[in-house]
């Protein structure tokens, strides 16, 4: 039998391990496109029609050139690559925590209105 306490120490051992565990495959970069407006409304909308698009990607860059508010619209809401830290903290965290690659994301709201995320890649 082992004494309570040394369980108690070697599971919290393995707490930490298991959170070095997860620092150390969190993803440092990603490639992501958005859509930016001004209503959650209008964002619902947009997203509705993306969904129903055979090619739901070329939708969002088709979209994203003609409703997008942000000037990354013209190329297709793409933002490039980036590190975690570098949007604006609802932005990255779906991005870098609950967003699924290869995805529609949103309606996220941000101070500069609501987004959709299309995240192209995550590394």
């Amino acid at each position: 039998n082992i004494p309570c306490t040394m369980l108690s120490r070697h599971i919290a051992i393995l707490m930490v391990a298991f959170a070095l565990y997860q620092v150390a495959i969190a993803a440092t970069s990603a490639e992501a496109n958005h859509i930016l407006v001004d209503s959650e409304d209008r964002c619902n909308a947009i997203k509705v029609q993306i969904l129903d698009s055979p090619d739901q990607f070329e939708a969002f860059k088709t979209f994203a050139k003609s409703d997008s508010t942000c000037p990354s619209g013209k190329s297709g809401g793409s933002l490039g690559s980036f590190g975690p830290g570098q949007m604006v903290r609802e932005f990255d965290d779906v991005i870098f925590k609950t967003g699924t690659v290869g995805k529609v994301e949103g309606c996220v709201k941000t101070q500069f209105g609501y987004h959709l995320i299309y995240i192209v890649s995550r590394t």
